[in-house]
């Protein structure tokens, strides 16, 4: 059970891994942040601020960034992951040996791993010794790092298989800007969470082919459909896609200047080679490890994904974004609402 401010491990010192650190550290914690660079750890601890991923943003005392992940991890009742999916199983295999019994594991990360096809949560499932070894949760929604870090008021989601967990972490993390609502359906936001980034990047190429208003709105639209029909044909209840972990973050990963997905959408479209812009990039735009995955999912589970198909076309068979919209736009005409999810709403 998590102790009403004490401590908690976080995993991960990018934007999203800092800015979780800071928003407990504001409720009272004492927050143990591991730092995977030696450079970036070494930066954290003299000048007290991430000025790699959050430069101007000053962080509280109450944070101690370490190098030694054994430190953060061991007797720790508490720990947030929030690394990127290519090393979440490399990085938990780590963690396993130092691991409290009983500990509220909390996956921030949003991603689905390419050669599985699991989950973050999924992983934990796969390689824990003990299947009951920790409690896992997962935590998305609409949130960029650098307005959270600013305390501008947003909300989130946390999900888990025991609601009385998912209530301990909404309590560690809710603070005056920071809301936090619980969720059963924990494949259901882990999914969102790591779909829209997909549906992003499409959006961002509508975007930087100049296209309108009205492109993007049918995008995010019929985006949100693909989500919800994956989601639902692997346990989720559609209704979790029209919260804050689907089109909550679907709208503010598409439309906002922020988005990582959507700046690198935007850029492809706009006649850009990936490995290009990708070369330029220290941070991580999940959507594109995440296109393979997604393709691949859809195909295995036999569900409809236009939109990331022709994504995945674009980031993996230089296919022209044009031309992945033409397609998209003469496909068989069809009836909208898609009744094998729709009728399955309590």
């Amino acid at each position: 059970m998590i102790q009403p401010m004490g401590r908690a491990g976080v995993i991960g010192a990018g934007s999203w891994g800092t800015t979780l650190a800071s928003v407990l550290a504001d409720n009272g914690y004492d927050v143990d942040l591991w730092v995977f660079e030696t450079d970036l750890f070494e930066i954290i601890r003299d000048s007290r601020e991430n000025t790699i991923y959050l430069p101007g943003c000053p962080l509280d005392s109450r944070i101690t960034p370490h190098n030694d992940l054994e430190r953060v991890v061991r007797g720790q009742t508490f720990l947030v992951m929030v690394v990127p999916s290519h090393v979440y199983r490399q990085v938990a295999l780590r963690m396993i040996p130092f691991l409290e019994r009983g500990a509220l594991l909390v996956s921030a990360t949003k991603g689905i791993e390419n050669d599985t096809l699991l989950t973050m949560s999924g992983i934990w499932r796969d390689i824990l010794p003990v299947e009951d070894l920790v409690h896992l949760l997962c935590l998305s929604g609409p949130s960029f790092a650098r307005e959270v870090i600013r305390r501008i008021p947003t909300a989130i989601t946390v999900a888990g298989d025991r609601i009385e967990a998912a209530r301990e972490v909404q309590q560690a993390f809710s603070t005056p800007y920071f809301r936090v609502y619980t969720s059963l359906d924990r494949i259901g936001v882990e999914l969102a969470g790591a779909l829209k980034n997909v549906i992003a990047l499409a959006a961002g190429a509508c975007d930087g082919l100049g296209f309108g208003h009205n492109t993007r709105a049918a995008l995010i639209t019929r985006g949100l459909a693909e989500m919800t029909r994956l989601g639902v044909r692997m346990g989720a209840h559609p209704l979790t896609f029209s919260g804050l972990s689907g089109i909550g973050d679907l709208l503010l990963t598409c439309t906002g200047d922020l988005s990582r997905n959507r700046t690198v959408g935007m850029q492809l479209g706009q006649g850009r080679k990936l490995e290009d812009i990708l070369g330029e990039m220290r941070m991580v735009a999940e959507g594109v490890k995440t296109a393979r995955s997604v393709h691949a999912l859809g195909h295995r589970m036999g569900v409809d994904m236009p939109i990331c198909d022709q994504v995945y076309k674009v980031l993996y068979e230089d296919k022209d974004p044009r031309e992945a919209v033409r397609d998209l736009m003469d496909r068989d005409l069809k009836h909208e609402m898609d009744l094998e999810y729709t009728c399955q709403v309590d």
